[in-house]
C-alpha cells in the first residue's frame, strides 16, 4: 500500500507543477477604494456621485488620464509632492489603489 501511495506521488508531482498558480499579491481593487475613502477622500472626490474638495482632481479624472499610466501612478503614490501629503503606504498598498484608479477608467 505505502509503495502505491509513493507511485501516485511521483506520478501526480509533474501534473501539480503543470497547473498555474494565482499570481501572488493580486491587486485588490476593493482595498484600493477603501484606502482612498480613508486617505483621499478629504481632497478628492474619491467615485463618481461623492462628494470632495475641489483643491483635488476627482479620482475618476485622474484615472481617466491617458498619461496617468500605472507607472505613473505608483511613483507617484510612492513619492508624492506637496501639497498630497506623503502617506507611506505599502507596495501592496499602491498596487490596490492603482488597481482601484483602473477600475474608475472603465
Amino acid at each position: 500500500m505505502k509503495r502505491l501511495a509513493a507511485a501516485a506521488l511521483l506520478l501526480a508531482t509533474p501534473l501539480l507543477a503543470a497547473v498555474p498558480a494565482a499570481p501572488a499579491g493580486a491587486a485588490d481593487a476593493q482595498n484600493g477604494r477603501a484606502i482612498a475613502e480613508r486617505w483621499c477622500a478629504a481632497c478628492h472626490v474619491v467615485a463618481e456621485g461623492r462628494s470632495g474638495s475641489d483643491a483635488a482632481p476627482p479620482l475618476p479624472q485622474i484615472a481617466r488620464n491617458r498619461a496617468a499610466d500605472q507607472r505613473w501612478l505608483r511613483a507617484w503614490l510612492t513619492d508624492p509632492h506637496p501639497p498630497m501629503p506623503n502617506l507611506n503606504l505599502s507596495r501592496s498598498d499602491i498596487d490596490d489603489v492603482v488597481a482601484y484608479l483602473e477600475r474608475l477608467a472603465r
